[in-house]
């Protein structure tokens, strides 16, 4: 597109740009937005009133309009915001908008191909660097004014995209501050003795010999945008992961691991040894695993907790920090996905007085949610609730918490014989992993107590067997098991993408067997869009599968028990498998036919 025709869609299209300054001009836009049904000529009038204004607001064009909050016609109850004026130009000049996903950006590579007062002052970014091409983004189209200067400088084809010019504001600030900040530390690290760390014993030297402090203002910024950067994401895990020469940062969203960031190992000790300050932890102590906990603060102002956990490694700590956010981990009932069926059996069971509930699932399917956001409801001024952990997952007031402590003896059994004498009405379990926590668990229901805790097995009826292989007698099963919930999470799809599609009925009848559902209308598939990063998930929801104890599951629990009538008699008495339960949520077009596939385990007996 050329500096003369580039003011013009075609030969019959008004230009966008003032042809003085090449920059967007409001007044044709808003016409040929009216030309398009997508305004109404009231709103026309809005910003005719005050053209002087908008002659000289420093805002790109698109912004100013975004700005006014109009609904947008051609789409009733939705507004015109911005991003969507940035789709509905690039079809109008035919050239490609791209949402700014930092997860998909090589950081030090794109501030390497200019300066940020360059970036700055042509409001342009680098989005992606290859040994032919840039692809620069860029909120003015029209404007070429530096394009052949960079194309000279770089030697490389300069590919423009349309952006959104408040992410350009946004991670110019925050990707050429970080790329300084590790810039930075790599330099103040240079002047040590050694600038390569390759094991264990050399970084706890360079640390002796006033290498790179833990306290410089460099890493002190790192940190701070690396957790910020994870709670804007929606990240539920940041690993730190140490090399010979470069290491990497990656984050877990919606349950899959992103790379983010490469820095030098140097810098990752520092980032890895001020985050162990924070979290109280042993910073001279490489060779063995430690634990710790921290607290900080979102954009937003609210409290985020992280635990953080290290492993030595050939080059340096792995660091593993999980992220709880309160807004996550205390959910409303409704809001973590269950059926109406499934919550009234689970309500129901949570309101026994006494016996033991159990929660399965492999790590990560979202068993302490479920649990602190029950708990969170059952724990009134009258009942006084306590809960033995390892480690205690979130700080809550309305429990009494006990972290286990092997180096002291402090076990699940010790700490639940201990919590006995507390005059506790519910006690919670973080897991059931010998028989003497087992035992004591038993012991507690039996005298009068309500016990939930968790068991690593694949469904629910798997867990009266690992509780017989764990040594506990049947008869006390039968006497003291309430339930099980077994639980998985699966990404929900985009809303702002997914489509309705036909589903074949061999294709549904397989994903439901033995139970055979009548395909809905409401099935969706995933497509793709610049909010989801074209994953088309945005977001995960349990399926569950809630296993009641019945007196015809109670006459299945022997010492012969066989697994596969436990599982069919489950089922007769309302049991519904964990498929089943993913079927659902595809029937009403939250997720789709093969995440279910791919998450819950395939019908067993």
């Amino acid at each position: 597109m050329s500096a003369n025709n580039a003011l013009f869609i075609n030969d019959n299209s008004p230009a966008f740009a003032d042809p003085v300054t090449g920059k967007l001009d409001v007044f044709p836009i808003l016409a040929e937005l009216r030309r398009d049904r997508l305004i109404s000529d009231e709103n026309l009038k809005v910003l005719s009133a005050v053209r002087s204004n908008v002659s000289a607001d420093e805002k790109n064009a698109l912004q100013v309009i975004a700005d006014c909050g109009w609904e947008n016609l051609q789409n009733p109850g939705r507004k015109l915001t911005l991003d969507s004026l940035i789709e509905w130009l690039s079809g109008k000049i035919d050239m490609p908008a791209k949402k700014i996903d930092p997860l998909n950006i090589e950081v030090g590579a794109i501030t390497g191909v200019m300066s940020l007062a360059y970036a700055k002052r042509f409001n342009i970014i680098a989005l992606e660097v290859t040994p032919e091409s840039v692809v620069i983004g860029t909120a003015e189209p029209f404007y070429e004014g530096w394009e052949s200067e960079l194309a000279g400088v770089l030697r490389k084809q300069i590919i423009r995209v349309l952006v959104n010019p408040e992410d350009i504001k946004r991670y110019l600030q925050e990707f050429y501050n970080v790329s300084k900040s590790v810039l930075g530390a790599k330099n103040d690290q240079s002047s040590a003795e050694g600038s390569k760390v390759q094991n264990l014993e050399q970084l706890m030297e360079l640390g002796r010999q006033g290498g790179l402090d833990v306290n410089d203002q460099h890493v002190v910024n790192i940190v701070d945008w690396l957790l910020q950067y994870a709670f804007d994401q929606r990240a539920s895990d940041i690993h730190l992961e140490p090399g010979r020469d470069d290491s990497v940062v990656r984050f877990r969203i919606d349950g899959v691991l992103h790379k983010v960031y490469d820095v030098p190992t140097t810098v990752m000790g520092a980032i890895t040894s001020r985050i162990k300050i924070l979290g109280r932890m042993d910073v001279a102590e490489k060779r063995r695993p430690q634990d710790g906990r921290l607290k900080t603060r979102n954009e937003e102002g609210r409290e985020v907790e992280l635990r953080l956990s290290t492993m030595p490694t050939a080059f340096g700590e792995k660091m593993v920090m999980r992220v709880f956010d309160p807004d996550v981990l205390l959910k409303g009932s409704t809001d973590l996905g269950f059926t109406s069926k499934e919550q009234s059996a689970w309500e129901g069971m949570l309101q026994s007085p006494n016996g033991i509930i159990l929660v399965t699932g492999p790590t990560g399917s979202g068993k302490t949610t479920t649990l602190y956001t029950s708990l969170q409801q059952l724990a009134t001024p009258e009942v006084n609730l306590c809960t033995v952990e390892d480690p205690i997952e979130l700080v809550v007031p309305a429990f009494n918490q006990m972290q286990v402590q092997p180096n002291i003896d402090l076990d699940f059994a010790t700490g639940v014989r201990t919590l006995l004498r507390q005059d506790p009405d519910i006690i919670m379990i973080g897991e059931i992993r010998d028989y003497e926590t087992a035992q004591m668990a038993i012991q507690a229901a039996l005298t009068g107590h309500l016990v939930i805790s968790t068991l690593h097995t694949n469904d629910a009826p798997a867990a009266i067997t690992r509780l017989l292989e764990l040594g506990v007698p049947y008869y006390l099963l039968r006497n003291t098991i309430i339930g099980v919930l077994a639980q998985r999470l699966v990404r929900t799809l985009c809303t702002s993408c997914s489509s309705p599609v036909a589903v074949e009925i061999d294709e549904w009848n397989g994903l439901v067997a033995p139970v055979i559902l009548e395909a809905p209308s409401a099935v969706k598939v995933k497509v793709g869009c610049r909010e989801c990063r074209d994953t088309g998930f945005k977001g995960r929801v349990g399926i569950y599968e809630v296993m009641e104890m019945t007196q015809g599951l109670k006459d299945c629990i022997t010492t012969e028990l066989d697994i596969t009538a436990l599982r069919k008699q489950a089922i007769r008495d309302g049991m519904e498998p964990l498929r089943i339960s993913g079927a659902r949520k595809v029937a009403a077009g939250m997720t789709t036919i093969s995440e279910i596939l791919r998450v819950a385990p395939p019908p067993m007996g």
